[in-house]
């Protein structure tokens, strides 16, 4: 079994056991690529690997050409299938399931689906109280990060799964872990409460390493 293949065996794992409780976010994907500007350079290659039905946010960060390749993106993912999330930093696109909000614009998410069915908005968060004010403000799913130590400039101090697990209780609303996330360590956070892992270099490098 590859790498992939093993991070999409927890994160359906999670999955299934999120699909049980509430609150929950019907369709959420199990898995979310995340990129980087920096750590994943060329996102259209590996949006062209992603398997059917995962998670795909798109991060420009002011990179050049950002529109053109957020456009491409959306056309990928209407072909293949995958939930294409945009970051608030980039251009709305066809093809796009919903928009990714950096902790501090959380609060924009109501507006943002307004008139929108279906229209999916997460949010960063990194402590319990970013995580209340991304439900109050009507966000679908936050991604909860560092888990693991990182190599994010922004990363803080790794939350390890027992506080990620509380957290996540005392959040009371669907939420992914993001940060340091491996083949390795994956398994540690089965039971945490999660809905699925996000992640950017090692999902990336596991993505490619995929037959």
């Amino acid at each position: 079994m590859g790498k992939w293949e093993r991070l999409q065996r927890v994160g359906r794992t999670l999955s299934r056991a999120a699909a049980r409780r509430k609150p929950q976010t019907p369709g959420l994907p199990s898995l979310i690529l995340v990129t980087d500007p920096k750590r994943t350079p060329d996102p259209i290659a590996l949006a062209k690997r992603l398997p059917r039905g995962c998670g795909l946010i798109y991060r420009a960060f002011g990179a050049p050409k950002a529109g053109k390749t957020a456009r491409k993106l959306g056309r990928i993912a209407a072909r293949r299938g995958l939930m294409l999330l945009i970051g608030a930093d980039a251009v709305r696109v066809r093809g796009q399931a919903g928009v990714h909000l950096p902790e501090r614009m959380a609060h924009h998410a109501k507006r943002l689906k307004a008139g929108r069915p279906g229209f999916l908005v997460t949010a960063a968060a990194h402590s319990l109280p970013a995580i209340i004010r991304a439900r109050r403000a009507g966000a679908d799913a936050v991604l909860i990060s560092p888990v693991f130590e990182s190599r994010s400039p922004s990363a803080g101090q790794p939350l390890g799964p027992c506080r990620l697990a509380a957290l996540i209780r005392a959040g009371r609303m669907p939420a992914y872990a993001l940060g340091g996330i491996t083949t390795k360590n994956a398994p540690r956070l089965l039971g945490a409460g999660a809905v699925g892992l996000a992640g950017v270099e090692a999902f990336a490098a596991a993505l490619e390493a995929k037959t």
